[in-house]
């Protein structure tokens, strides 16, 4: 023999789905990147999606640029090089050959050689 409790109108369908949480509030840095792509590519932002963080992010991941893909696309950023020299500078190291041709081994040099 089992008791089952009794609590009429807790999961009655007249309540309707109630959020968990309250939506959160975009970011300064979330807002301006969305202009941004917005001025870039001529998109309109949604109204409303200024005051709720998830959707803002959803349609920045629609609308912002794609990746670059080709001959060049591993190989380490400019900005990325140049912070890499100035570790090397710093640290009185070379900087190996290859890290110059892969982004994610110039990275891990990055990483493993960061001063302080």
């Amino acid at each position: 023999m089992s008791f089952e409790p009794s609590f009429p109108g807790l999961f009655s369908q007249a309540q309707g789905a109630r959020p968990i949480e309250q939506p959160r509030p975009v970011t300064e840095k979330q807002l301006r990147y969305a202009q941004s792509i917005a001025a870039k590519t001529g998109a309109v932002i949604p109204k409303g999606t200024d005051a709720n963080r998830a959707k803002l992010s959803a349609w920045i991941e629609a609308h912002k640029p794609k990746a670059v893909t080709g001959r060049f696309s591993n190989y380490p950023s400019s900005k990325q090089v140049a912070f890499a020299e100035r570790i090397a500078r710093i640290k009185r190291r070379d900087i190996p050959r290859e890290c110059f041709r892969d982004k994610g081994m110039m990275s891990n040099w990055i990483e493993s050689n960061k001063p302080g």
